[in-house]
């Protein structure tokens, strides 16, 4: 079982979750609401505000001279321009609202309308003219579709497949599942939401590790209006992210709410989801594609696997004081981070490319490629491949012939900046990642990059 964590947050931080979540019963539009019924106080409006030349019943305001007053039409025509200027600041900070969610800047609608007033307006905006949850969720789905084109479609049918997949190794848990991986709403970064139903979180967490699922358990405190509520989340990293809220078994027909909606959310149990599934792909076995689903594993997970038993590999301490061929691999990743942060095949070769030590200390290089194979682009197989032969090039016992090959390389530059990382990563005490929260890194720069 994975970590436990144990967080606070107010009402108004609630992650964004592609569009509902147990969370959502907890309307994150209230907040905003809230705050614009303290903005008039009395029964007068305020001078600066829209309506400060009426009266309730839409008269001109006696404080007013009778030939100062300004005729209809230019009335009308002030009017029109103080819409049309909301009306344009409303869409700006739509647009850049949708542009933090979907860029992952921001998770939750009310950080996020918040963040894009101040950026748009550069200062306070009244709460009557911020979007929608709504408004903002069609405009990350115009995004999605803008730049990932065709290939949002194929994610999702892949998405739920691995739902359907979990929802029958989960079925004892009666699961239903939530979310954009239900409706449709998919985008890259977006997650699979179960509902699970249990008297005993152990139960469920068991059931994962038999099936050899990474999994993490958080228990998530939500306050409002003075009321604290705990929710436990388990958090699986897979092909993709999923998330378990656990929910004891006489909430299966309770009515959780939408945050964008304030309706009813959409669930669907798995013989829904089943029904829903043969009815979109109709030319697809779906047990066919499951037993392939599978199979499937995710790339990260054999990362871990090849990197948690460097641990107990000694080195020399002539070459090596630092210590065993885990801590050094953290360190050649650490030095390649503060170098290269944004090239995910040269992080996973200085992260990888001692791998191959706990399977054949003779010839490491080898025994890595051939267990990293088609889990590793060829950019950083050639990487890993090589990253020996740029030692040799630093203490000049390589050949001519080999160097010339090396150098005629377009991944040349980085070669030679893994072997400065590899050779610098052998500090005694040097602050590094954990294993997970190193692939962690990796795999949200994985999402960014699409």
């Amino acid at each position: 079982m994975g970590l436990v964590t144990a967080q606070t947050f107010m009402t108004h931080d609630n992650e964004w979750d592609d569009g509902d979540s147990e969370d959502g019963v907890f309307a994150k539009d209230e907040p905003i609401r809230r705050r614009g019924q303290h903005q008039v106080r009395g029964d007068s409006p305020r001078r600066g505000d829209d309506e400060q030349y009426e009266d309730a019943d839409g008269s001109l305001s006696d404080d007013l001279d009778s030939h100062d007053l300004p005729d209809q039409s230019q009335v009308d025509h002030g009017r029109d321009d103080r819409t049309r200027g909301r009306e344009k600041f409303r869409r700006q900070i739509i647009v850049e609202a949708a542009r933090l969610m979907y860029r992952r800047h921001e998770k939750e609608y009310y950080r996020a309308k918040l963040k894009a007033a101040r950026a748009v307006c550069g200062g306070w905006v009244k709460p009557s003219d911020l979007p929608s949850n709504a408004e903002i969720r069609d405009e990350i789905q115009r995004m999605a579709c803008l730049f990932e084109g065709e290939g949002r479609h194929e994610r999702l049918r892949d998405m739920r497949v691995e739902a359907l997949r979990l929802m029958r190794l989960l079925s004892d848990f009666k699961p239903k599942i939530i979310g954009s991986t239900l409706t449709g709403h998919v985008r890259h970064g977006s997650d699979i939401d179960l509902h699970v139903f249990t008297t005993s979180i152990d139960s469920v967490s068991i059931t994962l590790d038999q099936e050899g699922i990474i999994h993490d358990i958080e228990h998530k405190r939500v306050t409002k209006a003075g009321e604290e509520r705990v929710y436990t989340h388990i958090h699986i990293q897979d092909r993709f992210p999923i998330e378990l809220t656990v929910y004891s078994t006489d909430k299966i027909a309770y009515a959780f709410k939408s945050s964008i909606t304030g309706k009813a959310i959409e669930r669907a149990t798995l013989a829904e989801f089943e029904q829903l599934l043969r009815a979109e792909y109709p030319d697809i076995e779906l047990d066919a594609e499951v037993l392939d689903a599978e199979s499937k594993l995710d790339r990260f997970q054999v990362y871990r696997s090849l990197l948690l038993p460097l641990d107990k590999v000694g080195q020399s301490k002539k070459h090596h004081p630092e210590g065993d061929a885990l801590y050094h691999s953290l360190q050649v990743f650490e030095l390649a981070r503060y170098e290269l942060p944004y090239d995910e095949e040269f992080l996973l070769a200085a992260l990888l490319h001692d791998v191959g030590k706990g399977i054949d200390p003779d010839d490491h290089v080898a025994a890595a490629l051939e267990a990293l194979e088609g889990a590793i682009t060829p950019r950083t197989a050639w990487l890993i491949e090589h990253h020996m032969h740029a030692h040799q090039v630093i203490d000049g016992s390589i050949g001519f012939r080999a160097n010339k090959r090396l150098r005629e390389s377009l991944d040349y530059e980085e070669l030679m900046l893994l072997q400065k990382c590899d050779r610098d990563g052998r500090q005694c005490g040097m602050p590094v990642m954990e294993v997970d929260e190193a692939l962690d890194f990796l795999r949200e720069l994985s999402r960014s990059n699409g």
